[in-house]
């Protein structure tokens, strides 16, 4: 459905000083609104990895790689987003490297007429990890849905569609695990889930944004279509430390 004629207003002005925010969205996350869940020092900072393996580094120096290294402990794998590739030194493994759009925006409101948007929380993080199992919308762990906000939709008992809230830089509140179980897409659970979310954020006088991989053109087009707009390009690197 075409954005309402409220989507493009209901969140006020961003400056571009704002918005720079949003370059470095992990570190800015991890430096204001979520500073009290920082692991690690001054020269990288990572969430806890049982809510998401997120890190970054104050710069690319191979100090940093270094302490990113000593923050790393076996099979631990450190998910970067930056501006720019990531240049990795000798030492890690890249287990991941792509790009992403950052979109940001106020998507419009969607009704659903065959089923209700319920809040989950601790007790459905079973069925929560089964449906991210499924449809791959990118890492949750066991507590990712501490970070914030998580809504869904049952049918017959069955969760079959979720979306929810991840990185905080700021005034800024990141949707995330935006995912519809295969049997059940097409019927607006997205849209209405995304909906939602962003109305609670926006409640909360804070603005709504996303990432979504660059080859995934249908989300991005849903996502345009509810009225946001591509920011920028970003740099998704996941690496562990090689041996």
């Amino acid at each position: 459905m075409p954005p309402s004629s409220s989507a493009s207003t209901r969140t006020r002005p961003v400056s571009d000083s704002d918005e720079a925010l949003l370059d470095r969205p992990i570190w800015s996350a991890l430096t204001t609104s979520q500073k009290h869940l920082a692991e690690g020092g001054p020269q990288v900072l990572r969430y806890p990895t049982d809510m998401t393996p997120f890190a970054d580094m104050v710069d690319m120096s191979a100090a940093s790689f270094a302490a990113l290294g000593d923050l790393l402990s076996g099979t631990q794998v450190a998910a970067l987003f930056t501006p720019e590739p990531v240049e990795v030194p000798a030492g890690f493994k890249v287990v991941l490297a792509e790009t992403g759009e950052q979109m940001i925006g106020s998507p419009a409101d969607s009704s659903l007429r065959d089923a209700e948007i319920v809040p989950l929380g601790a007790a459905d993080v079973p069925a929560m990890m089964a449906l991210t199992d499924l449809t791959k919308p990118g890492p949750f762990a066991l507590r990712t849905h501490e970070l914030g906000t998580f809504l869904g939709i049952r049918v017959r008992g069955e969760l079959v569609a979720m979306t929810g809230e991840r990185m905080k830089p700021g005034k800024f509140v990141e949707m995330t695990a935006v995912c519809v179980h295969p049997d059940y897409r097409g019927r607006g659970y997205a849209q209405a889930l995304l909906a939602a979310v962003a109305r609670r954020i926006e409640a909360r006088g804070e603005i709504p944004f996303l990432h979504v991989f660059s080859n995934n053109t249908s989300a991005i087009a849903l996502y345009q279509r509810q009225g946001m707009r591509i920011r920028r390009r970003v740099y998704v690197t996941a690496l562990m430390k090689q041996g």
